[in-house]
């Protein structure tokens, strides 16, 4: 069978417009295949550009004036004596958006959650999501012993709708961390682990908060000089109970 019918709905799963049949059925195409997800992951890279560049830069009233007073037609020109004036006001346009484009992701706030669900996206697609698999944390939890800066607990899922896949170093800002990767009734989770910091926490948000980036949902705290980060397509109620969790085994 070929994607073709997945990908002509991928852009509408990226904005989050798909019905939730359609959108969980999308999520566990995603999950299984490779080529869809790289796709996915380009759209979503795309769309996220876009949008920080509107929020990076907007040109005030003045300049505005300027640019339209520049292009707009003026009777005195002959012929082609208009290029030149068009031609300034094109190098303008292609400044200001070249320059947004190219304005720091991290200088927005919450910019950070953008890359982490980048980086959610990649480990769906990637045919080797984890460095360590195992569904026991005795294995897991060792194995990031001086390979990250931290030690953490992870909670005993048996009896419980979770199961551990396993887990792989990671980076955000260029400072390690870890990822652990979550099944839950055919979704993914992934929990981000990084070192606290103002810095950090003001780039991705408040503690404690719960909110929705692009298809995703993301939940983000702060314990015991660490950042906790959750993200996936599931529900909101199993991210927080995922996290409920996780706060129980770091105490």
């Amino acid at each position: 069978m070929t994607c073709e019918r997945w990908l002509e709905r991928l852009d509408a799963y990226v904005d989050g417009e798909l019905p939730k049949a359609e959108f969980e059925e999308m999520g566990q195409h995603l999950s299984e295949c490779a080529s869809c997800s790289s796709h996915a992951l380009a759209r979503s890279q795309l769309k996220r550009g876009i949008h920080q560049a509107g929020k990076a830069f907007t040109p005030s009233a003045e300049l505005r004036e300027r640019i339209e007073r520049t292009v707009r037609p003026r009777s005195s020109f002959r012929g082609w004596a208009w290029w030149p004036q068009l031609g300034f006001a094109v190098l303008a346009l292609a400044f200001l958006v070249g320059g947004a484009m190219l304005w720091p992701r991290h200088s927005q706030p919450g910019a950070l959650i953008s890359e982490l669900a980048d980086l959610y996206v990649a480990t769906l697609a990637s045919p080797n999501p984890v460095d360590v698999a195992s569904s026991d944390r005795h294995t897991v939890k060792p194995w990031f012993q001086g390979k990250v800066p931290f030690t953490f607990n992870l909670p005993e899922l048996g009896g419980s709708p979770f199961e551990l896949v396993g887990g792989r170093v990671t980076y955000l800002e260029q400072n390690p961390g870890a990822e652990l990767l979550f099944s839950i009734r055919k979704h993914m989770l992934s929990l981000f682990i990084f070192k606290d910091s103002p810095e950090l926490g003001r780039a991705i948000g408040s503690p404690g908060e719960s909110r929705q980036e692009l298809s995703f949902h993301v939940e983000s705290w702060s314990e015991g000089g660490l950042r906790y980060i959750i993200i996936s397509d599931a529900g909101p109620a199993d991210i927080d109970d995922l996290r409920v969790r996780i706060q129980q085994a770091s105490r």
